[in-house]
């Protein structure tokens, strides 16, 4: 008598959370989650992958086309634009993150505060914000960039202060959507404070815009740091920044056209990979997204 053969158990597979099903399923998104990647690693590594200097000049070599040992040609010092490329991703990707934190850090407590308790605070918060969106967001970064004085950090607060405005009505319009719901009117019946309720229920139910909206901003962000570098408020020379690169090169286009082209590239590959990262992380983390 043949003994039974019994059938071998399924492999179980961990089943994946619906925001990485549907993350993994954009392709724009993994192309811009890519592209920040490599970026963030060329910034990180710039010391390690930087074949020369980026300071260091060299009249020998002045605006060289690309060669075998200057891959994206030299500047108008003879400095290496590869190096100098790697080493200014850094001021970039930093002016684009840190100014969303700050813009983070005081946007958010605003709106939390303004649409919790309403009455006077509201009023006061939202003319101030109406006040500030009023005028467009890189034009109030270049006049707060000029009053703070030329500077990197400088630079930093003023893209921070110009952004805040709009996290600061975005989390209002939250809180103002989520603060009727029962599960508060169960937190303030049982003696909670506000500063809990606020910051154990309300900040966590809404964070998702707020994470889509931060990751948006640091590609504007980045081009506003471009622009002020640009206008010689950013990033002040020797230091490279992609912004103050193009500066210069402006005044060789005709000379030495690659002195432009790598800088350029840099910033319209890294907005874009925000951008595309934000558009995937809108989609996934939106629950009426089919």
């Amino acid at each position: 008598m043949n003994a039974l053969t019994l059938p071998r158990p399924a492999t179980l597979r961990p089943a994946r959370s619906p925001f990485w099903r549907k993350f993994s399923a954009n392709r724009g998104a993994l192309l811009g989650a890519a592209l920040i990647l490599t970026f963030a690693l060329a910034a990180l590594l710039a010391p390690w992958l930087a074949p020369f200097d980026p300071l260091k000049t060299s009249f020998l070599a002045v605006r060289k086309a690309p060669s075998a040992l200057n891959w994206l040609g030299t500047d108008e010092l003879g400095r290496d634009l590869l190096s100098r490329l790697l080493w200014g991703a850094r001021s970039s990707l930093l002016a684009g993150v840190v100014s969303v934190a700050i813009a983070l850090l005081v946007g958010v407590p605003l709106g939390l505060i303004a649409g919790y308790f309403g009455g006077w605070l509201d009023a006061v918060v939202s003319r101030l914000v109406e006040a500030l969106l009023s005028c467009p967001f890189l034009v109030l970064a270049i006049a707060l960039g000029a009053f703070l004085g030329p500077s990197l950090g400088n630079a930093m607060i003023a893209i921070g202060l110009s952004a805040m405005p709009v996290f600061a009505r975005l989390t209002r319009g939250q809180v103002l959507a989520i603060r009727h719901e029962d599960y508060l009117e169960g937190a303030r019946a049982i003696g909670l404070p506000d500063r809990w309720i606020l910051w154990r229920y309300i900040l966590p139910n809404i964070l998702s815009p707020l994470v889509v909206q931060a990751t948006l901003t640091i590609a504007a962000a980045i081009l506003a740091e471009a622009s002020l570098s640009f206008l010689g408020l950013g990033q002040q020379p020797p230091m490279p920044s992609w912004g103050s690169m193009l500066n210069t090169a402006k005044n060789f286009m005709e000379q030495a056209p690659w002195m432009s082209i790598a800088p350029g590239v840099c910033i319209y590959l890294t907005v874009l990979g925000f951008n595309l990262l934000g558009d995937g992380l809108r989609d996934a983390l939106d629950p009426r997204h089919q």
